[in-house]
């Protein structure tokens, strides 16, 4: 398995209740995998732990057989070759599309960073877009420089946080085919979380059904 998560627990400081409870999953490479569940029911706890933004109280994370967290081992965040697409897609707005893409790319050339950016906006239909800045972009015109911006370091996993609670339902609809069509092209593993069932319907290979910190269902997006 390329990622697999085992008896994930946690708890935030202040809370009564475990926020995350044995959480257990194993996901293939390139699989499309959403987590589904009402506000509240740790979909997004999940992700903040994979992205080591939080740290759990017990369980195991490994990607492509190496330890991200466990009893023993805790990889910083930066060095977790984990993309993160956030809800608000937090564009920097003084910052053009190029530069916006061009800033997660480290350690690489000039030249090399300017070809990187070149081949993600192309993935993300964003060609000749390159020096607008985000307020002049729609709000589905924003998602997919955030996610291009997500996938030019070529992170091992790219993890999407309510991907489309941002952009009203007619958009919702164009844009859920377009985010699949990218990220099956880009091959990158993925989980995405939602309260929508539409979103899951639309685009995962699997779904994970969460409530209250536990699983409830796991299976292809017809068990929904």
């Amino acid at each position: 398995m390329y990622v697999e998560i085992k008896g994930l627990s946690f708890k935030y400081k202040n809370a009564k209740e475990g926020t995350l409870k044995n959480f257990t999953i194993n996901i293939e490479k390139g699989e499309i995998v959403s987590i589904l569940g009402e506000s509240g029911s740790g979909k997004s706890t999940i992700l903040r732990l994979i992205s080591g933004l939080e740290t759990p109280n017990s369980g195991t994370i490994k990607i492509d057989n190496k330890v991200i967290v466990d009893d023993k081992e805790l990889i910083l965040p930066e060095k977790r070759g984990v993309g993160m697409v956030f809800q608000d897609y937090a564009l920097f707005p003084h910052m053009t599309v190029r530069q916006n893409i061009k800033f997660g790319l480290k350690s690489m050339s000039k030249k090399e960073k300017d070809r990187r950016v070149d081949e993600v906006l192309e993935l993300v239909n964003l060609k000749g877009f390159e020096e607008r800045y985000p307020y002049e972009l729609s709000g589905g015109q924003q998602q997919r420089v955030a996610l291009a911006r997500s996938l030019a370091p070529r992170p091992s996993l790219l993890l999407l946080d309510e991907p489309f609670s941002n952009l009203d339902a007619d958009l919702q609809v164009k844009i859920r085919g377009e985010l699949k069509k990218i990220i099956k092209k880009s091959g990158i593993t993925s989980i995405f979380v939602t309260h929508d069932k539409e979103d899951s319907k639309a685009i995962a290979d699997k779904v994970i059904i969460l409530k209250e910190g536990k699983i409830v269902k796991i299976g292809d997006p017809n068990i929904l």
